[in-house]
């Protein structure tokens, strides 16, 4: 009597075909899955699997696979109430006998059960010999010599995909040569796995092959026992890469292999290769009847242990997949900023708790982020890096669910090397409202800073303009008829006003924030008008000023009183510095052009002693003076205002000794 095992969830199924089966050659055994079944298949207590899917999509298709890999020799006839034809060509490809279509006929299925179990290989499992720990690998009459090789190849490989984990693999394999070939004792020696950012593992670990897996002996002795890779088995294997037989002249004339053998209690050992280096070795005893193994087994063992090697190997690789992307999503997950990895089918694949945070601050009842959770123009820029596989300068962005908070986002995509657009893009979105809030107070505490340092400065200028004033005010009712009194009174209020109205300017452009352009200013008038103005601030004689010739021709736009100021400011600093009236103040202006822009280039050069290598340095810098009297902003009010006018101010390094340069550039207007 033959086993048809029936999968199927439906209740009637198993129902319709036992009214059609014939009952007298058929046992029927029920099962809703495979995972129910699993155990009668791998005994091979099975003859048959009449299974009930859909061909319709590849859910179907998997179940068949799972089915193919738990008996890859078992006939198997699918009943279907609806069919595809790609999906059924991919069934009878996997190795479906025969699909049947809905309503069961009891005609047709007798006949294919019949037509399968003539078929010379659906010879019962019970009658197959697989080499059982009484009959040895040898085949039963009447069937090939080479079929016990094939079935053990077919058993085989089901095993390589039965786990990911190692130590099952391996156990799967040797309970198969047990099965096939009928081993006695059979341990398997491993290398330490592969560690996670290193090919192997560290030079002192990776010295031993350590049990990984054995039948036949206690695991407690092979917890202490180790292969080394310097000496014994383990060094002879890695060096020559061939199997060792106990009897040969190398394992003789070795007293470490022989010991190992010995203690082992193993025959014969393997290497386990992955067609590179050595991963493992496996010793094994003799049959369970005590005969030896033939050598085309031996070569059979080799080829297997070679596809195990390459398992293994894969395993380990699998392991630091997941060790490494464990780790990447637990410091994603635990990074302040938000991470959010979308797919190219706009599919949210990772997101951390910062994102969800800040993503769903207006639904947090809400587990799981969705593509629709983004604001419309993040989704939109993320879109677009999909299509495009360019990354998005980094912007700040402030959502609507929460106004007070301040972030910065970043939008980068990934892509691997043959794929045409991106396969994914990362979002990052980082809080930056602290930031913002210290950076605010740091500028409102420079800002008190510096309104200290000029109400100090203000202060000290002010009262020293005032002091004059103050004494000739208390000597007014003593001295109101004496006439060197009244003039020293004059002189006193004139150069207190002069010094208040040049304080008062030097404010007043410090606080301008737009500039006109609407002045056409000829070059050699805005001189002499700066000379004049400078010179009113100057105390001593007017040393000679040369106004080099051709300026006449040059004009610029902008701001005429503003630009007067700044030039005056440049030569009140050549007045004071030159000395005597033997010096003088010389003035050169040139046109230049480049890259399409026209302008002029002022030289104001003094007749002292020139400026020092500080000086030079933070001339422009707010309340640096080399003198006693004044603010210290008279360069800083010109560099404003020369800026202000798309110019620069550059102070000449001290290379010419005897005099200080200063040069101006400003661009031409267009009348020029």
């Amino acid at each position: 009597m033959r086993t048809l095992l029936i999968l199927g969830r439906l209740r009637a199924f198993p129902a319709s075909i036992e009214a059609v089966a014939d009952l007298a050659t058929y046992r029927l055994i029920v099962k809703e899955d495979l995972r129910a079944a699993e155990s009668l298949l791998t005994r091979g207590a099975i003859d048959a699997v009449i299974l009930d899917v859909e061909l319709t999509d590849m859910n179907a298709i998997r179940v068949i696979e799972q089915v193919r890999q738990a008996a890859p020799e078992v006939p198997l006839i699918v009943i279907s109430a609806g069919r595809q034809w790609e999906w059924e060509e991919d069934a009878y490809l996997l190795g479906v006998s025969h699909v049947i279509t809905k309503p069961i006929r009891p005609k047709l299925l007798n006949n294919l059960l019949d037509r399968v179990f003539q078929d010379p290989s659906a010879i019962p499992r019970s009658e197959i010999m697989t080499g059982s720990p009484h009959s040895g690998p040898r085949a039963s009459a009447g069937i090939p010599a080479h079929f016990n090789a094939l079935e053990a190849l077919r058993k085989f490989s089901g095993i390589l995909t039965h786990s990911l984990q190692p130590q099952t693999l391996l156990r799967e394999f040797l309970l198969l040569l047990r099965e096939v070939i009928g081993v006695n004792r059979a341990v398997i020696f491993l290398r330490h796995p592969a560690s996670i950012f290193g090919t192997y593992a560290p030079e002192l670990e990776d010295r031993w092959l350590r049990s990984a897996c054995a039948i036949g002996l206690e695991q407690a002795f092979l917890e202490h026992f180790a292969l080394s890779l310097k000496t014994g088995i383990g060094a002879s294997l890695r060096q020559h890469g061939r199997i060792l037989k106990s009897t040969s002249a190398e394992a003789q004339g070795n007293r470490e292999i022989a010991r190992e053998f010995h203690l082992v209690g193993g025959t014969v050992a393997i290497p386990i290769l992955d067609r590179e280096t050595l991963l493992g070795v496996a010793v094994l005893d003799e049959r369970l009847t005590g005969d030896p193994y033939e050598n085309e087994e031996l070569s059979l063992l080799f080829h297997m242990l070679e596809e195990v090697g390459l398992a293994i190997r894969n395993s380990w690789l699998h392991d630091q997949l997941q060790t490494s992307h464990a780790m990447l999503t637990d410091i994603l997950g635990n990074l302040g900023s938000a991470c959010i990895v979308i797919g190219n089918n706009l599919a949210v694949l990772h997101s951390n708790s910062s994102a969800r945070r800040i993503l769903l601050a207006e639904n947090p009842d809400k587990v799981h982020l969705e593509f629709s959770d983004l604001p419309q123009e993040l989704g939109s820029k993320v879109f677009t890096v999909m299509k495009t596989n360019i990354s998005v300068p980094s912007f700040k962005y402030q959502f609507p669910a929460l106004p007070e908070q301040s972030y910065f986002v970043a939008i980068s995509p990934f892509q691997t090397q043959k794929a045409a657009s991106a396969d994914a893009a990362l979002l990052i979105i980082e809080n930056i409202t602290s930031m913002e809030r210290a950076k605010r107070l740091e500028v409102e505490a420079s800002n008190l800073r510096l309104i200290t340092t000029m109400a100090e400065h203000l202060a000290h200028e002010i009262g020293n303009s005032v002091v004059p004033l103050a004494t000739h005010q208390q000597l007014l009712d003593s001295g109101i008829n004496d006439t060197e009194f009244l003039h020293s009174l004059s002189q006193a209020l004139g150069a207190g006003v002069k010094r208040i109205t040049r304080l008062a300017n030097q404010m007043m452009f410090l606080a301008r924030g737009t500039t006109d352009f609407g002045d056409q200013i000829r070059v050699n008038e805005l001189l002499e008008e700066a000379f004049r103005e400078a010179y009113l601030y100057h105390n001593g004689e007017a040393p000679d000023f040369d106004i080099a010739e051709g300026m006449e021709k040059l004009t610029i736009a902008g701001d005429h009183k503003a630009l007067r100021h700044a030039f005056s400011e440049v030569l009140l600093n050549a007045l004071q510095a030159t000395p005597g009236e033997s010096k003088k103040i010389v003035v050169s202006a040139s046109s230049i052009g480049a890259n399409g822009h026209r302008g002029v280039n002022v030289e104001i050069r003094d007749g002292g002693a020139g400026f020092s290598a500080e000086a030079a340095r933070r001339g422009p810098e707010p309340f640096f003076s080399t003198r006693n009297v004044g603010l210290g902003l008279g360069l800083t009010v010109t560099r404003k205002i020369i800026e202000d006018h798309k110019g620069r101010v550059e102070i000449a390094s001290p290379t010419v000794k005897g005099s200080g340069l200063v040069r101006i550039t400003l661009p031409l207007s267009d009348q020029n």
